[in-house]
């Protein structure tokens, strides 16, 4: 178990460059003493190890040094080959760079699990875009990650929904969400969310941008995809569905709906009352009405009245006779 902890401190020292006592001890879950004691260990076998003080300080490797791959375990080295994005890596220009580092990384394995991590490719694919959907291939993507990468500022001409607008960010990070490229950047103090494919020009600017402040681009991204669902949700709704239609709320209604939703228990007819969180009532009433009859509104009565008027529509529209076919419609007329 030591043995193990000592690499992990190493591989982390080298993939960081730094880390702090308290940080590794959080990490691997042991006391600080623990982890001083792994760092004399570390430098009595010759590691060259070494501390540095103050609010930025912390263990570090002396520059230059690596370590080899001998200590990677068959699994480990599977788990980096499961790669399932090949088209996105390409899509930010990465394509060759990414099938070099796995040349490079197989060829370093041991030969005994050579074979299991160059498999691992075959055996599992990530298809991110949902059903009859396609990922975006923006053609600013490259450039866009070529800045985030140099860190570099950024000029855009961007189409928001109302209209188009220019702005001058910091790149912080880009965000693939079920097929969907997405920019996080930062324009003063104030950190948006912006859609790639929108960005109709972009400009690599001059210069560095503040990299002083640690930015959390997936405590960010989970945050604010969190606040994103929560607002698009600002009403409450109470169904009565019936064994079915509570089979057909994980497919119709998103996660969020579904988790917030309060179930009671059955009805003497098989039916439950649901109460759960809706969009706004236009869109909520297009949600109802996809489970067809399993579904009744009891709550609110504005709800109640958007569906009962689409309904009502409905019934109108297919009241009136089936309109003539187009040959049958020149026979007619003929």
């Amino acid at each position: 178990m030591r043995a193990s902890r000592l690499l992990s401190i190493l591989t982390t020292l080298q993939a960081r460059g730094r880390a702090s006592a308290r940080a590794l001890a959080d990490e691997f879950g042991v006391s600080l003493r623990t982890i001083y004691r792994d760092v004399d260990a570390l430098s009595a076998a010759g590691i060259p190890i070494y501390s540095e003080r103050g609010n930025l300080g912390g263990y570090r490797l002396l520059d230059g040094y690596r370590t080899r791959l001998n200590g990677i375990s068959a699994l480990e080295a599977e788990s980096l080959f499961l790669s399932g994005l090949p088209g996105q890596v390409a899509d930010l220009g990465l394509g060759a760079t990414c099938a070099s580092a796995q040349d490079k990384l197989l060829a370093a394995l041991p030969a005994a699990i050579r074979a299991g991590a160059g498999r691992m490719r075959s055996r599992f694919y990530l298809d991110v875009p949902g059903w009859f959907d396609q990922s975006e291939r923006p053609a600013c993507l490259s450039r866009l990650a070529e800045a985030v990468w140099s860190e570099r500022p950024i000029h855009i001409r961007y189409r928001s929904w109302t209209a188009e607008k220019e702005r001058v960010l910091d790149p912080l990070g880009i965000v693939l969400k079920g097929g969907a490229w997405y920019l996080v950047g930062r324009t003063g103090a104030i950190i948006r969310t912006y859609r790639v494919c929108r960005i109709l020009q972009l400009e690599l600017l001059e210069g560095r941008i503040d990299t002083s402040e640690q930015f959390d681009l997936a405590s960010y991204w989970t945050d604010n995809a969190r606040r994103f669902v929560q607002e698009h949700h600002p009403e409450q709704a109470t169904l009565r569905l019936s064994p079915r239609g509570l089979k057909m709320m994980a497919a119709l209604l998103p996660p969020f709906a579904v988790a917030g939703a309060a179930i009671s228990p059955p009805h003497e007819d098989g039916w439950c009352t649901v109460s759960l969180p809706v969009g706004p009532f236009e869109y909520a009433a297009q949600d109802v009405l996809r489970f067809g009859a399993e579904a009744q509104v009891l709550a609110p009565e504005q709800l109640r009245q958007k569906v009962m008027g689409i309904v009502g529509q409905l019934a109108a529209a297919y009241a009136v006779a089936q309109p003539l076919h187009t040959g049958e419609a020149q026979r007619e007329a003929s």
